[in-house]
């Protein structure tokens, strides 16, 4: 007999669950035409439709709006592509133009104007439809030939930034709402910090720093080449000082909020541990450079640091989960990379001190010395070969392929462990995932905080919907199997497909105990008085080997 529980397990929507918004919206097709129309573009209430795709696109068009006005302001970028700059103006007038015409035409579906008489002028008159107009203007005043002072134009065409204040606001609305009550200090935390309360704000604030990142980053690359640099000097210059105040507000914010993290209380304590954190020593080294050029530059040239901003990129790997896997990866396999580090570098002078040995007579210019030997060592062992130094006698090349061939399997030693090693931890965090799933769902409900928990593993794991099913199937199909096992051995035996269940049921079940328990507890009670024969111990490492 089918229980409630196995009922609510079959029935489990995991798209729900998971806070996924990729399946299609459920809008019938026999509306009015104005109200499909909204229903599908502009409705925010509707989930699966166009209304944050179009919103996106229109925000980056925005933002490429910004620049385009930007470099207008420089003669040798905007004279030479003139013609190109006025297309894209062109292109973006008609897509606000669209828009504006749209939403216009939408107005009277729209739950703020649909209750008024006149709903399109009410809509007319709301600020976000001024902005909407006002980023247009500066183009139809320019062709219907009205003469307008230039600076007037450009000021009316910057305004078209505030259209992403219909993005803002209403992110800066349920920030509000989810934080009524709290604190200064929490509100700060709740924006800097992934948390449940920070909500759209959080992920606007996230984008907005990775944006300047980016910008910050490819500023200093192109500062480097001198054609550009020249032409663009100035807006580099304040292109970082910008980008250095924002990276500086965000590390104080992370600084002084911090204390509301667990594991960082203490007004000292808890923010000094904070600042030794390696992400936030990152934030640190980012906005470094800036402030000693700007304070100790009439005492050394500190240009050479200009550099070092390049380490800001590191920043967009806070909260990369794969960049924390890979550390962990790492720090496991350290034993063994260590050991192959030190083989390749006994292989690598080796292979100089034969160069040397061999060639010095024939090339005393190339082959000097051992140190010097040691980078044609190097891109021999690497298998890059170069060609600017190379062996001429017969038994240096002789060598010469002895030691290419042994390189390319002693060099790939470091990348097959940490490619291995990464796949186990991978594996070893979905057996932790499922094990977590497991005693989820047993009790047949999943409350909002263990839905937190899955969205989050899920999303940290980058699981997919198909995913995240099949391991929910696998949790059904042992949770059925152990409902069943009060069932003899033997009859389990007598059906073969349940037998391989059990079988599955029961090595899912040693790995879950090798992620839970103490290992290294385990082992030293199982070889200390013989409980487990050599042969089981010896089963129990090949098992934990293949989930760790």
């Amino acid at each position: 007999m089918e229980t409630s529980k196995d009922q609510f397990l079959k029935n489990l929507d995991v798209h729900a669950l998971l806070g996924r918004q990729d399946k299609e919206a459920d809008i019938p097709k026999d509306l009015p035409m104005r109200k499909w129309l909204y229903a599908w573009l502009l409705d925010p209430n509707i989930e699966g439709n166009y209304q944050k795709s179009l919103d996106k696109w229109i925000s980056l068009l925005i933002i490429a709006n910004l620049f385009s006005l930007m470099f207008e302001h420089v003669p040798a970028v905007f004279e030479p592509h003139q013609f190109l700059f006025e297309i894209f103006d062109i292109f973006s007038v008609v897509v606000f133009t669209i828009e504006y015409a749209l939403r216009l035409y939408l107005a009277p579906e729209d739950e703020e104007f649909k209750t008024r008489n006149h709903s399109r002028l009410a809509f007319i008159k709301s600020p976000f439809a001024i902005i909407d107009l006002l980023a247009i203007a500066p183009f139809y005043l320019k062709l219907i030939g009205l003469d307008l002072d230039l600076r007037v134009l450009r000021f009316l065409r910057l305004l078209r930034i505030m259209k992403l204040f219909r993005i803002i606001i209403p992110a800066i609305a349920e920030f509000k709402e989810l934080n009524k009550g709290r604190t200064f200090r929490q509100k700060v935390h709740a924006l800097v910090f992934p948390s449940p309360f920070g909500g759209t704000a959080q992920v606007i604030f996230e984008v907005f720093i990775a944006v300047w990142v980016l910008l910050s980053v490819l500023s200093v690359i192109l500062e480097s080449v001198h054609s550009i640099s020249y032409i663009l000097n100035m807006q580099f210059v304040v292109l970082d000082a910008v980008a250095v105040g924002i990276f500086t507000i965000e590390y104080f914010m992370r600084i002084y909020s911090c204390v509301e993290e667990p594991g960082f209380k203490g007004a000292i304590a808890g923010r000094f541990k904070q600042a030794k954190t390696p992400s936030t020593f990152i934030d640190f080294l980012a906005i470094l450079p800036f402030f000693l050029e700007v304070f100790l530059h009439h005492l050394i040239d500190l240009r050479f640091l200009r550099v070092f901003r390049l380490a800001r990129l590191l920043k967009l790997t806070r909260g990369n989960d794969a960049t924390v896997t890979l550390f962990r990866v790492i720090k496991r396999e350290w034993p063994m990379i260590s050991s192959a580090a030190f083989i390749m570098m006994l292989l690598v002078v080796l292979t100089a001190s034969l160069g040397y040995l061999f060639e010095h007579e024939a090339q005393a210019e190339k082959f000097d010395n051992i140190p010097n030997s040691i980078y044609w060592a190097v891109i021999t062992l690497a298998s890059v070969g170069y060609g600017d130094i190379s062996p001429v006698t017969p038994i240096g090349r002789a060598m010469t392929t002895v030691m290419a061939l042994v390189g390319i399997g002693i060099f790939a030693i470091p990348a097959a462990l940490l490619a291995s090693a990464f796949s186990d931890e991978l594996a070893k965090e979905r057996d932790a995932l499922k094990a977590n799933l497991f005693a989820i769902l047993k009790d047949g409900h999943i409350d909002k905080e263990e839905a937190l928990v899955i969205r989050r593993e899920a999303k940290r794991l980058h699981l997919t919907i198909e995913e995240v099913n099949a391991l929910i199937e696998t949790v059904i199909k042992e949770h059925e199997l152990e409902e069943r096992n009060p069932w003899p051995v033997h009859k389990i035996a007598e059906k073969p497909e349940l037998a391989v269940e059990h079988f599955k049921n029961l090595l899912s079940q040693i790995r879950q105990l090798g992620v839970h328990t103490d290992r290294a507890e385990f082992e030293r009670l199982a070889s200390d008085k013989h409980r487990l024969s050599e042969l089981e111990l010896d089963l129990w490492h090949r098992i934990q080997n293949k989930s760790s």
